[in-house]
């Protein structure tokens, strides 16, 4: 008969195990989905900042531009 608890006792332990994983893996999921969200909603921002930023190194700082 403890036998048998154990067993069953173990297998649960298995069960959510496995249940956290599949949790962390939703986690990991919606953290990458944010992730693309804001590439694609500031990317073109964060493009034209690099862009400023590399002309004005280019030029030796030398322009006046409004920020």
């Amino acid at each position: 008969m403890l036998a048998h608890i154990r067993s069953i006792t173990s297998r649960r332990i298995r069960e959510e195990n496995g249940a956290s994983a599949v949790e962390y893996g939703l986690l990991v999921a919606g953290i990458a989905a944010l992730i693309m969200t804001v590439v694609f909603l500031l990317g073109g921002t964060i493009k034209n900042t690099f862009s400023k930023t590399c002309g004005v190194v280019s030029s030796g700082g030398s322009t006046s531009s409004t920020c």
